[in-house]
């Protein structure tokens, strides 16, 4: 059983269904209890840093993620989800992410013809092909929305990237640790096969 971790966001119900169109149970909530207790865990997310990490502070969600991965069980971080991986980002200078891993969140440059926010399908670079890519080749599209991205300190755990007028690390994987910067949800057959991956995982598979 797989538990979406609700502090408000706005994708929570389209991550939900789309693991229930996989054929995954899943439930939504912010009960500390429960999450712990769930095999893995997901943390959507849209909107500000700031204001997502004041929700997550304000139910008491911050520190059950911290202890939900430092209990080795799957994790999975969506969008917004990834960026809270993180110690802070330059969208909200003072708040502080969960600090599971280092690097930046920097805002996306303007360049010519570019739009931010980036809004639409990029194809990644896929970097490593462990168990959140398993099955998937090429280039494949994926569909974003943000205007803020990470560039990770510790390349080794970065499994994929982007290019949107600069490099942009897309994806990580490190032991019990996924997230995307793009939204699986939103990504059709690709995408779906990114909630699958990650739902056999917390499956033990």
């Amino acid at each position: 059983m797989i538990a979406i971790i609700d502090y408000g966001a706005g994708n929570i119900q389209s991550v939900r269904k789309a693991f229930c169109h996989i054929g995954c149970d899943c439930f939504v909530t912010r009960d500390r209890e429960q999450i712990l207790k769930a095999e893995a865990a997901v943390l959507p997310g849209v909107g500000s840093f700031g204001d997502t990490v004041d929700s997550l502070n304000r139910f008491g969600i911050k520190d059950t993620a911290v202890d939900f991965i430092n209990s080795g069980k799957p994790f999975f971080g969506i969008c917004l989800g990834l960026q809270l991986l993180f110690p802070e980002s330059e969208e909200s200078p003072g708040a502080k992410g969960l600090g599971v891993f280092d690097g930046t969140i920097t805002k996306i440059p303007n360049g010519e013809g570019l739009k931010i926010p980036h809004m639409g399908w990029n194809s990644l670079d896929i970097k490593k092909h462990g168990r959140l890519f398993r099955g998937i080749e090429g280039n494949p599209y994926v569909y974003f929305v943000h205007s803020f991205f990470l560039n990770a300190a510790d390349k080794s755990i970065v499994a994929a990237q982007t290019e949107y007028g600069v490099t942009i690390d897309a994806a990580v994987e490190h032991n019990n640790v996924f997230a995307t910067q793009f939204h699986p949800e939103k990504s059709g057959d690709v995408g779906l096969r990114i909630l699958k991956n990650f739902a056999e995982i917390a499956e033990g598979r």
